[in-house]
């Protein structure tokens, strides 16, 4: 297979496991480096440990993105150790799953703070670390030749429109389609491109605790919401995180570099806007 991100060292939260942990060994097969980091350091080790028997370079970081001090210090680390960052992939994220009336507040602060905050404060150190990895004299023009970085933040198919037993999720997933555009115009000058990805059902522990969650609060059997989910689906099957990392690789490859501040649905039709 070519090797699309060869030389390429890559930063993917939330990779210890499920999509993240398919995002980080497919962009180590396409050449990356990768940069492991999950608040879960036991499950980043592992994930590291996979791509490194794959004779791909790895390490595992533990960060938790609900506190953004850590952001910066790690960025440091991971140039101090890799030289230089290419690419980040925000894909942590965390899920409440209740109706809107019983809602808490720290239940809303905890996931904007780590589904939003962490990811916009990400994008923010590492953006700054690429642009002074462009020479100086791309700077000075003000039009870069080429494309700096690659920036790819995980929106879901609930951003796209309102989930009355999801509100904080369906909220910070929405505005990471914002941040997304903003992001895309705040660094286009620097040929960094910015988009992301909004999966739909995807078979991971999370959409199985969805699924729980969903047949509780509905008075249905375990697994009826899951069915009835992706019964309304064109393709009529759930999404894989291969599927899903599939898409990801693109938009971190130089195949995707006149792509910027776009949201591409990763969901077997589902949503087509």
């Amino acid at each position: 297979m070519e090797q699309r991100l060869s030389d390429k060292v890559a930063i993917v939260t939330g990779s210890g496991h499920g999509i993240g942990k398919a995002v980080a060994l497919r962009l180590a097969r396409d050449g990356a480096d990768i940069v492991v980091a999950d608040i879960d350091i036991k499950s980043a080790k592992q994930t590291a440990q996979e791509i490194l028997d794959a004779r791909r370079k790895a390490t595992a970081y533990s960060i938790d993105l609900a506190d953004i001090s850590q952001i910066q210090p790690l960025v440091e680390r991971i140039v101090n150790e890799f030289g230089r960052i290419n690419v980040l992939v925000n894909v942590v994220g965390v899920i409440k799953t209740k109706p809107f009336l019983e809602m808490t507040e720290d239940e809303w602060d905890r996931v904007l703070y780590t589904n939003l905050k962490g990811t916009v404060f990400c994008i923010q150190s590492v953006a700054a670390q690429m642009i002074k990895q462009i020479p100086r004299e791309v700077i000075e023009t003000g039009r870069a030749d080429k494309s700096y970085g690659k920036i790819v933040n995980f929106s879901s198919i609930s951003g796209r429109r309102g989930r009355p037993l999801q509100t904080a999720y369906a909220a910070s997933k929405a505005a990471i389609i914002s941040v997304t555009q903003s992001a895309a115009l705040a660094f286009s000058s620097y040929n960094i491109n910015v988009n992301a990805i909004a999966p739909s059902v995807v078979l991971t522990p999370m959409w199985e605790q969805i699924d729980k969650d969903y047949s509780r609060i509905l008075g249905k059997e375990t697994g009826q919401s899951m069915k009835e989910f992706i019964e309304r689906i064109p393709l009529k099957r759930p999404g894989t995180p291969e599927d899903i990392a599939a898409a990801v690789a693109f938009l971190c490859s130089s195949d995707s570099d006149y792509i910027t501040g776009q949201t591409l649905n990763v969901d077997g039709g589902f949503e087509m806007n």
